[in-house]
């Protein structure tokens, strides 16, 4: 999946510039992009659940690139607060104050707390813009899980939806995928809330 396709010339600036502070930020490429991938096909796949647009598709994009930026500062403990700094502060990125704020939002809960308006950022979002924000994370946790050994086991997914669960089937083209599996799992828990559906991810390797 080609993650400029479809994207106006004000969207693939916007990108360019995240990935440029991505990439003076030392992030794991193959990582960002796997996660970018997989969030964009669970985005799609649950559209009939959750029937956000193309802008929101879009924030979970940028958000995906950069969910990892704050690494090589913060290493793994507080990375996911120092991406939400670095989006909201660093002016080369090309967007708004609202985009940054939703963007930095959603990549500040792919890890550790659920959104909560006991902070200020989430709390000064419109409540449409908290639901959008809180399940473009639960996606985001999911998919970050889904490549948990940064080693790109899972090749792609499908959903499959009734009235009381989500099973993501993912095919695995790098054997084996159970820790992927596991903190996937272990991370679905907003997404699941949000939908209101219990989430299933099952293994399928390819032949």
């Amino acid at each position: 999946m080609d993650l400029l396709r479809d994207l106006d010339r004000k969207q693939t600036g916007q990108l360019k510039s995240a990935y440029e502070l991505a990439e003076n930020s030392h992030y794991d490429q193959s990582h960002a992009q796997q996660t970018a991938l997989l969030s964009l096909r669970l985005f799609d796949e649950l559209n009939p659940l959750h029937e956000l647009g193309s802008a929101e598709r879009f924030w979970l994009l940028a958000a995906a690139i950069l969910h990892d930026a704050g690494i090589a500062t913060e290493g793994g403990h507080s990375h996911h607060k120092t991406a939400l700094f670095m989006i909201l502060n660093v002016r080369s990125l090309k967007f708004n104050e609202k985009e940054r704020l939703l963007i930095g939002s959603i990549a500040r809960y792919h890890r550790k707390s659920l959104p909560t308006i006991r902070h200020d950022h989430f709390a000064a979002l419109s409540s449409d813009e908290k639901r959008s924000v809180s399940i473009l994370s639960g996606i985001l946790r999911v998919a970050d899980g889904l490549d948990f050994t940064h080693n790109q086991r899972i090749s792609d997914l499908d959903c499959k939806i009734d009235l009381r669960k989500i099973r993501i089937d993912c095919e695995v083209s790098h054997p084996p995928a159970k820790l992927e599996r596991l903190r996937a799992m272990e991370k679905s828990i907003l997404l699941s809330e949000i939908l209101h559906r219990d989430i299933r991810i099952t293994l399928h390797s390819i032949k």
